[in-house]
């Protein structure tokens, strides 16, 4: 199975929506993210552009985590949320500076 992000936010709920877990882990995280027609990187690159502009903050921080292991820099992230502020708008690209800025600071 494919590295999936950190899981204290899955291990949190595990007990309370077993089959969700199971379904993130085999299918999301070991099929999906496994599919050789976007690299990971592409597939962070999309992730956390969609958890941006749909104001997913508490996923944003893992999703950010692995986007820097997927080979994205700190550099790259800043960009993206700084273009999303034109299409997501102001407040979630702020949001997502915020939550960067708590990810980079632990790198």
């Amino acid at each position: 199975m494919a590295q999936s992000q950190p899981s204290s936010a899955r291990d949190a709920v595990r007990a309370v929506v077993p089959d969700l877990i199971g379904y993130t882990e085999k299918w999301l995280f070991g099929e999906v993210w496994e599919r050789p027609q976007l690299s990971k990187r592409d597939r962070s690159l999309i992730v956390v552009a969609t958890l941006i502009a749909l104001g997913r903050e508490k996923q944003l921080t893992g999703h950010l985590e692995r986007a820097l292991d997927n080979g994205l820099t700190k550099e790259q992230l800043s960009e993206v949320i700084t273009h999303l502020a034109f299409y997501a708008g102001w407040p979630a690209a702020m949001t997502a500076a915020l939550v960067a800025k708590d990810v980079f600071a632990k790198r």
